[in-house]
């Protein structure tokens, strides 16, 4: 009897348990989270202007299509700064990048197709470039030189009626050489940066060969021991092995320009200058892709991180925090 209670305690137990097995666990298993994919998109970003910003712009460019929307073609011209406006208030591109800040005319002209300056249309600070003085390998006299003497030697009638200056005009014991003078054109926001600011709108020389492509000024400097020229830092950078650059004394000893001294408060603040890209507000709403671009130009991987590898000195991260939070607003 003992036993049957035993067998039969047993079978109730396991009858118990095995009911209980059939049973839903109360515990709902969670699915595995799957990690959030970038949005694959396409389509085309059209940006002219600045000769100056665009080894920066084409470079970000590269990164993001490259490593983040390969079906978006970003198109990155360089036609100058006033030749970008040009282009960018009728509507024809989605960025303007420029070496100067937008003039009052410029903005007048978006007002008046009914673009509203700051919110329409945002400016943004990309960068500091350092406005370079480059002088040809073999010149051995004017490796320093004071900001005086560089404005002196490029205004007009300053030294001779005829503009042909001689290097021994600037210092009398130079080669009584004349002075090759080069620059970029008027298309370009560096002429006008160097005109306006530096040479305070008075007339430049009249010998001065001005000209459209900053690969040609290269060539030209570096083929002539008495060429001088200005351009932006960052196409100095990429032909040290052809041209110097002059250490321009401000009034406490002479500066070379690097990436170490340019800056609005540092050493060669007298030559330095923001770079700048200005955005189509209503094509960003109309065209996610040209949104997406202008998020990566500000975000960290872009300016932030490519600005030095081409020639300029970032801007705080907390700037380009600041745009990526006006842009994140847009919808």
């Amino acid at each position: 009897m003992f036993k049957r209670i035993l067998v039969l305690l047993f079978v109730l137990s396991l009858a118990v348990t095995m009911a209980g097995c059939g049973q839903k666990s109360e515990t709902p298993v969670k699915p595995a989270q799957v990690e959030p994919t970038v949005k694959q998109l396409s389509g085309t970003v059209i940006i002219d202007g600045s000769g100056t910003v665009y080894p920066l712009m084409a470079h970000i460019a590269e990164e993001y299509m490259t490593k983040v929307q390969p079906k978006v073609s970003v198109q990155v011209g360089r036609a100058g700064s006033s030749a970008g406006f040009k282009k960018f208030i009728p509507g024809e591109i989605d960025f303007s990048d420029a070496s100067r800040v937008i003039k009052d005319e410029e903005k007048a002209a978006l007002e008046a197709k009914g673009l509203k300056f700051g919110t329409d249309i945002l400016e943004f600070k990309v960068a500091l470039d350092g406005l370079t003085i480059v002088i040809n390998k073999d010149n051995t006299w004017a490796k320093e030189m004071t900001k005086d003497q560089i404005v002196n030697m490029y205004l007009s009638g300053k030294y001779k009626a005829d503009d042909k200056v001689l290097w021994s005009d600037i210092k009398s014991d130079w080669p009584k050489e004349e002075i090759k003078f080069y620059g970029p054109n008027e298309n370009h926001g560096t002429y006008e940066f160097f005109f306006e600011t530096i040479l305070k709108k008075q007339k430049m020389v009249k010998t001065a060969n001005l000209q459209q492509e900053y690969s040609t000024l290269v060539d030209l400097v570096s083929k002539d021991k008495n060429a001088i020229a200005f351009f932006g830092f960052g196409y100095y950078v990429t032909n040290k092995d052809k041209l110097q650059a002059v250490a321009v004394d401000f009034g406490k000893g002479p500066v070379e320009p690097t990436l170490k001294t340019i800056g609005e408060d540092l050493p060669y603040a007298g030559f330095t200058r923001p770079v700048f890209t200005y955005l189509n507000v209503a094509h960003a709403k109309q065209k996610p892709e040209i949104l997406d671009y202008a998020k990566y130009v500000v975000s960290d991987q872009g300016c932030e991180r490519l600005a030095g590898e081409n020639g300029f000195a970032p801007l705080p991260s907390s700037v380009y925090k600041g745009y990526l939070e006006q842009l994140n607003a847009i919808k």
